[in-house]
This record gives structure tokens, sequence and C-alpha cells, in this order.
């Protein structure tokens, strides 16, 4: 199991808290720093969760960790009637559920205030689910994804979109400068919590990735697990069903 990273090291609070305050305290300007950080390509590897998404017809979806709403808003692109963003941070969902009346997709998008590892729907609850950019804030990571096996319907599609680790040189290397050292310090630039884009390159550095993840996917009982890295290496999808 990977390291358990925190976002304040001299906190007594644990990772889920924790996880919680820092997300309030940079929701104001995550949307427009993600994009300058991540050079906007984070936008087309949203695209690519949507297209795999539309490709199972789901009816219902629930995106977890949905923070201002960016995928579930793309995900109403689906012909699915009904569309769940879940977070836990609710300073973040009363900026996505403004993105969500300003695009008109109130009657099609429900943004929910709630907690990845005590998930508020029945069982067998939702066609597809998805997590972008979350699932390594879980504080009990195999508690989180036994949830989301248990809302998601037998042949539902779950799919992660999660950062990874280049593993052939130089991308590896060039990674680890940019985001060690560059990354943090345009955080601390723009955004009131110093410490919080330290803590998404470290919780990046040390998630367990590609096959390693598919374990523990298969672990929880997920079937036709498959992961497909993007740009080099420095994000990966994973599919998988049950």
């Amino acid at each position: 199991m990977s390291k358990k990273v925190t976002p304040y090291k001299d906190s007594t609070l644990g990772k889920k808290a924790q996880v919680t305050q820092m997300f309030d305290n940079i929701s104001g300007n995550y949307d427009n720093l993600n994009r300058v950080i991540s050079f906007g390509i984070d936008v087309k590897w949203r695209k690519k969760v949507v297209r795999l998404v539309s490709e199972t017809q789901p009816q219902t979806i629930l995106d977890i960790a949905t923070g201002t709403g960016d995928l579930a808003i793309n995900l109403a692109q689906t012909k699915a009637h009904k569309i769940v963003g879940l977070d836990i941070s609710a300073g973040m969902l009363e900026i996505g559920k403004e993105k969500v009346k300003q695009k008109q997709l109130s009657n099609r998008i429900e943004m929910v205030l709630g907690d990845s590892e005590g998930l508020p729907f029945d069982d067998q609850t939702f066609d597809a689910i998805t997590v972008a950019f979350g699932v390594r804030n879980f504080e009990d990571l195999e508690q989180g994804l036994s949830e989301i096996y248990r809302v998601l319907k037998p042949g539902g599609t779950f799919v992660v979109l999660e950062t990874s680790v280049p593993t052939k040189p130089p991308y590896k290397q060039g990674y680890a400068f940019y985001t060690k050292k560059v990354l943090p310090i345009i955080g601390k630039m723009f955004s009131k919590d110093k410490v919080a884009y330290g803590y998404l390159s470290e919780s990046a550095s040390f998630f367990p990735y590609g096959e390693e993840f598919n374990n523990i996917l298969r672990k929880i009982g997920f079937i036709d697990v498959e992961d497909l890295p993007q740009t080099l290496g420095v994000a990966t999808i994973y599919k998988a069903s049950k």
C-alpha cells in the first residue's frame, strides 16, 4: 500500500479532514491554476473519460471527488438523464453548483456533499462511476473503492483519471523536476494555501499506478481492468467493470 501523504504535516487532523480543509482553501482559484499547471492538457484527458463512459450509454452517472464539477458537466454530453457530482469540500461544490447553473444543467446534474468512503446511496444505484484526480486523496483507498463497487450496478463501468509517473527517461527526470520544484512554486505564487500544491505533487508521486492500481481494483472485485497511460505517462485512465 502507498505511503499516507497528508497536506499539513503539523496538523493533528486525519487525512480526510485535512484534504477537506485544503480544497476549501484553494477552491476559489482551483480551476484557473489547474489549467496553468497542466498546460490545459487535463481538458483533453477528461474528454477521453467522457468518450469511454459514453460507449456504455449509461442513464445514471456518479462523479466522485467532483470538485468544481468539470467532469460532471462534461458528462452531460452523454445521454445520461441523471448525473450526481459528489465531493467532501463544500467550498468546491459551491463553485460547481454555480457552474452547473450557468450551463443550465441543474435539471440533470445534482451536486452533493458527501464522503467517498461512506457513499449516501443504495447498492447498485449507478450505471457508471467516474473519479478524476480524486482517488489519491482517499484516506482509505480500499474502503473508497469498495463503496464505489457497492453502488455500481452489475455490468456498470468505473473510470478513473489519475496522475501517474513516467517511467522512461528523460520524461521521468523532467516530470520529477517539474512536480517537485516548479509546481509547488507556482502553487505558492497563486494560491493562498502555501502547501496545497506541494501536497498534490507529493501525493501523486506516492500513489500506486499502472499494474499496481489495477491489482487493487481486482482485489476489490472489479473485472475487465485496463490502464491507458496518457501524455507520456504523466496521467493514466483506468477502466473497469462490475
